[in-house]
């Protein structure tokens, strides 16, 4: 016997949202018990039956769509230390940091920055700034080769021409540069060359800002980074010496010759 109970909807009413609503039971099939039916049964005594009390699982599987990932990279600069702090100094950064941690504003100025990061890395994140836009597109080469012209030329003032051994630019812009001079071949200066090296002026060809006057010629020749009036060389003798410009031409200390280079200082820092 096959109970079957259909259900009819109009067509207009597909799709639509069931609306449910509780009513009265309804009987649809009422099946009498039939005695004839138990002489094709025998009864079983006693009834052995195993259960579990494991609860039961499901199981169910999806496959997403693929999530692809890209790497990209911040450049991430650390800048301004006061004048008195070396950054490649782990001992002075550590006691600066230190200190500033201690600072009663030092949260709050940490929170009111990190809202700007924030902003910044989720930029960085949803804006590829490397993804190129015209890749099918061809370049046109320029006609011209790249060329570069001579603007100035800075010549030793001297008789006895020297060798130009180091330069270094002004560090608060391309303003001056400081050169010095030597004459690198054992022996081969001659006793009256000059020991002078020059700061000249990038628009001054014609005469030196400045003379500095080492005790003996200068290998190499840098400016401090943090203080545009110091200058540190190194000698063919192998001392070191550091002018500060405001003082004069003469350098302001100089490395005792026993406690110096046995060598010509070839690179300060």
């Amino acid at each position: 016997m096959e109970i079957v109970y259909v259900y009819t909807k109009k067509r207009a009413e597909f799709g639509r949202q069931c609306n449910f609503s509780d009513r009265a039971a309804e009987l649809h099939v009422d099946i009498v018990p039939d005695a004839s039916l138990m002489e094709s049964f025998i009864e079983r005594n006693p009834v052995d039956r195993g259960t579990q009390c494991v609860q039961e699982m499901s199981e169910h599987e999806i496959n997403t769509e693929r999530y692809e990932t890209d790497t990209r990279g911040i450049n991430h600069t650390e800048g301004g230390w006061p004048k008195d702090v070396n950054p490649s100094e782990i001992e002075q950064v550590m006691r600066y940091r230190k200190k500033v941690e201690k600072d009663e504003n030092y949260i709050y100025t940490l929170q009111g920055l990190a809202g700007v990061v924030e902003k910044c890395i989720r930029q960085n994140n949803a804006i590829d700034i490397y993804e190129e836009y015209f890749e099918n597109i061809d370049v046109e080469e320029a006609e011209e080769p790249p060329s570069a012209r001579t603007i100035n030329v800075f010549r030793d003032p001297n008789e006895k021409k020297r060798t130009a051994t180091h330069i270094s630019w002004y560090p608060d812009g391309p303003k001056k540069l400081a050169i010095a001079h030597c004459n690198l071949d054992f022996q081969g200066s001659d006793p009256e060359t000059s020991m002078e090296s020059y700061i000249w002026d990038i628009e001054n060809p014609n005469k030196p800002e400045m003379t500095l006057k080492p005790v003996s010629p200068l290998v190499c020749l840098e400016y401090n980074p943090k203080d545009s009036h110091i200058l540190l060389g190194g000698q063919y003798n192998g001392q070191i010496a550091f002018w500060d410009t405001r003082k004069g031409s003469q350098p302001a200390e100089v490395s005792p010759i026993e406690h110096s280079h046995k060598d010509p200082a070839y690179k300060t820092i």
